[in-house]
Order: C-alpha cells, then sequence, then structure tokens
C-alpha cells in the first residue's frame, strides 16, 4: 500500500509499505478520508515527530478484513477511527498515565497509533466505532476534532444563556463555536484573523467576528457584551497572546477553558486577571461519550461540516507535503482532508 511517511526535517516521502495483515483481535481498515490535525502541523512544523512515522489519526473508512476472534464487524461495515470503549483491563495510554505531558512524550505515544495517512490501517476491534446513518465520510473523518469541542464545553462552565467568545476559528474552533450553541449560548463571538476562516465562522453562525490585528481583543469582546466581558471563553489558537488575552476577556468570575496546545511559552499578566477571580480549566482527553455526541449533533442538524471545506480541500497522498507547508500558515484553508486511494 502507499503511506506518506515522515522522514524529518519537515519532510514526508510517499512509499510503498507492507499492508498490515490483522492479527487476532485487530481489524483492517481501508481509509477513505484522513483528516490533517493541527497538532500534526505543529509537530511537522517544530520537526518533533521520530522520523519513519506514518501520522493521521482523524480517519474514517470501511473494514477490510477481520483479524481472528473478531465478531463484533463484518467486511464492508462503515467506521471512523476512534471512539471505542476500551475493554476491561486495557489501560489507556494517556488518560491513564498519571505522567503523561504532550509535550514531551505525545509525539512518540502518538506515532503508535496515529496511521491515518496511507491507504490502509490495521487497529483494535474495539477502537472504531460505526458511522451512523445520515452522516457522511467527510463528516466522520472530522469525528476527533468535533469530539475535541464536544468535550471542552461539557467540561466548560458554559449554562444555557450564557454569552461565549471563541479565540482562533480553527477546525476545532469552529466546532466549539457550533457545540457551544447547541449547549444553550446565547451568542457566541469569535476572534480571528485569517479572513477565510473568519467567514467560515460568520456562516457557521457566529454573533460577531474581531480581527485581531485590528482590533483589542478585550475591549472588542467588551463592547459586545455590555461592557462586562464574555461568561465563558474557549482558547483555541494557541497564538503567543491568545490565552492572556482570554482572561483578560472573560467576565468577573467567569471561566476560561484553555482547549489549544501551544507549542512555545506564552505570556501571561496575571494583574490584569486575577483580582476578578476567573476561573480555568483545560481540556484534552475526550472519552468515547464525547465521539458518540459529536456524531450525533452532526446526525441532528446542529453542527455542520461542508462550510470547513473550501474548494481543493480533499487532496490525495502526494499533496500532504504542500498541504503541511501551506498549513503553517494558515489562508485560504479551513480543513483538508486526504483520500489515500485517491
Amino acid at each position: 500500500m502507499r503511506a506518506a511517511v515522515y522522514v524529518g526535517e519537515r519532510r514526508f516521502e510517499i512509499r510503498d509499505v507492507p499492508t498490515p495483515v490483522p492479527g487476532p483481535g485487530n481489524v483492517l481498515v481501508r481509509i477513505r478520508y484522513c483528516g490533517i490535525c493541527g497538532t500534526d502541523v505543529h509537530t511537522f512544523m517544530y520537526d518533533v515527530t521520530p522520523p519513519g512515522s506514518q501520522m493521521g489519526h482523524e480517519y474514517c473508512g470501511t473494514v477490510a478484513a477481520l483479524g481472528e476472534g473478531v465478531e463484533r464487524w463484518r467486511v464492508g461495515d462503515e467506521v471512523v477511527g476512534g471512539g471505542g470503549e476500551p475493554p476491561a483491563g486495557h489501560p489507556d495510554p494517556i488518560a491513564d498515565d498519571p505522567r503523561f505531558n504532550y509535550g514531551t512524550m505525545g509525539p512518540q505515544r502518538g506515532a503508535a497509533w496515529a496511521r491515518g495517512y496511507a491507504e490502509y490501517v490495521e487497529m483494535e476491534a474495539w477502537r472504531p466505532i460505526p458511522i451512523p446513518d445520515g452522516v457522511s465520510f467527510e463528516a466522520a473523518a472530522m469525528a476527533e476534532p468535533l469530539a475535541t469541542a464536544v468535550r471542552a464545553v461539557r467540561r466548560s462552565s458554559l449554562r444555557v444563556g450564557d454569552s461565549v467568545a471563541v479565540l482562533g476559528a480553527g477546525p476545532i474552533g469552529l466546532f466549539t463555536l457550533q457545540v457551544a450553541r447547541a449547549a444553550g449560548a446565547s451568542s457566541v463571538l469569535v476572534a480571528e484573523p485569517a479572513p477565510a476562516r473568519a467567514a467560515t465562522a460568520r456562516a457557521l453562525g457566529a454573533d460577531a467576528v474581531v480581527d485581531p490585528t485590528e482590533s483589542d481583543v478585550e475591549e472588542a469582546l467588551a463592547a459586545l457584551t455590555d461592557g462586562i466581558g464574555p461568561d465563558v471563553v474557549f482558547e483555541c489558537a494557541a497564538a503567543r497572546n491568545t490565552l492572556d488575552d482570554a482572561l483578560r476577556s472573560v467576565r468577573r468570575g467567569g471561566g476560561v477553558t484553555l482547549v489549544s496546545l501551544a507549542w512555545e511559552p506564552t505570556a501571561l499578566s496575571p494583574v490584569d486577571w486575577v483580582a476578578r477571580e476567573v476561573k480555568m480549566t483545560t481540556s484534552f482527553i475526550h472519552g468515547p461519550r464525547d465521539w458518540r455526541i459529536g456524531l450525533e449533533l452532526v446526525r441532528s442538524g446542529s453542527v455542520r461540516v461542508e462550510p470547513l471545506m473550501a474548494p481543493g480541500a480533499v487532496i490525495g497522498l502526494d499533496g500532504v507535503q504542500a498541504a503541511f507547508e501551506r498549513l503553517m500558515t494558515p489562508s485560504g484553508d479551513v480543513k483538508v482532508l486526504v483520500a489515500p486511494a485517491s
């Protein structure tokens, strides 16, 4: 099979590699689409993924072969490549490790199961979940970042009727916008400098979009919330100043949820917000319930994926290198899907 293999120094090579044969308890999935995750782009940008890795963890496809003892699936079943419930006695290498630190161990750990930029992937039979009726393959390929947004909203202090701000309108920010609305937010404000992403936020129902290169985020969000600031702010950007922007912008006693993964030191000025008793939480690991909630939101129409996909959003393996280089400085792209068999 063909696969995009990371060889180091910001370079992929398209190679012919052996097609996996599913072992006992495993399944082989023929990948239909694999989304390019912002975390993948960061590990590419900072060259921290081990050479020889096959990246990609946002995928969906069809079951192509069954290992010995697999009874849950049939060849041809349409599945999302994650969201399953681990069996008893099967610890999650991230959620169950009290010493896990993504910045120092994530890329190495992730390489063990992130193999989506390839025609086929082998995985334990418990890992995938079925694609619900009415959910497209394109939407199923975005189930993982959508689950991240669901997790963030569920961990936040959001209550029905609250005003919300989302800093950063990448895929996770755009999903957070929609999930927050579905959870009862009365208004959702977005801060985003990239025109294409700002336009997508508007298309998905943002009440206002602030360009942080033209306006002070704190002042702009205060002006849009009767001078008090949003009740809840989701930091989905990971720029140098966005966490401080979130903490300064939220209302007194409000909540900030940190969703993004910053790979460089982030400056904070606590004197600007600590006296307002701001609450901050972080969100990272999504569980099986988050995946299922996200897919149900898509099925019901509460979350839309089509506006995230600009013309040219689907590429083949040969386009992976150029896509990663382009995504380091987002412009017209919002979400890119790799179709390995194209």
